[in-house]
């Protein structure tokens, strides 16, 4: 048996969790699904977790944990190159692979059945959104706010698109012309049209 610590034991129930949610869906999360995957006896993940909701809530802070990290300007980085890497990143192979891609589809998926599950995902997207707009803002000081705060939507749906159709159709070179459509987003100046602001 393995002797992790406390923080270690939480860490491996919430991976756990999120492997149980990619594998098998809402339905298949249970306490004792997740304490078997997990390794550990059922009343320990008891202990972290009160019930089902409050292992599927800290899944859904996990993720919106790191889509925040997508947003984290490199340090030293200039703005331009800051935001280019940030648009990249959503084409990292271990977001493109077929287990993540279907635990967040499992996840967006809940937003639509429960308040509190809509809830932080309404938040995280907020949140995700705001640090696209602080990159986009530093890298294009020259776009008004509203036009800034425009490309970052359009940026979010494009990449949220990539996610959403890589599961079920995984074609890099489709993943390569979204990412590069979302660098013609933010950085186009013929963008900044009527047509673009009407959309």
């Amino acid at each position: 048996m393995r002797d992790d610590t406390s923080a270690e034991k939480r860490e491996r129930i919430l991976e756990a969790v999120l492997a149980v949610l990619a594998r098998d869906g809402i339905s298949g999360v249970t306490m004792r699904a997740v304490a078997r995957e997990a390794e550990v006896a059922l009343g320990l993940a008891t202990y972290y977790f009160e019930d089902k909701d409050g292992l599927v809530a800290a899944a859904l802070e996990r993720i919106a944990d790191g889509d925040d990290a997508l947003v984290e300007p490199p340090p030293g980085a200039e703005p331009g190159e800051a935001l280019r890497v940030a648009l990249h990143r959503i084409a990292d192979p271990a977001f493109l692979s077929v287990p993540y891609l279907a635990l967040r589809l499992q996840l967006w998926s809940l937003a639509g059945v429960d308040e509190r599950y809509a809830a932080i995902n309404q938040a995280a997207q907020r949140r995700y959104l705001t640090g696209l707009v602080a990159l986009l803002a530093a890298a294009r000081p020259d776009l008004d706010p509203g036009e800034v705060e425009r490309r970052a939507n359009d940026i979010l749906t494009v990449q949220n698109g990539v996610w959403l159709t890589s599961v079920l159709v995984p074609d890099p070179d489709t993943v390569a012309r979204s990412v590069a459509r979302t660098e013609a987003i933010a950085f186009d100046d013929g963008l900044d049209s009527a047509a673009t602001r009407s959309a």
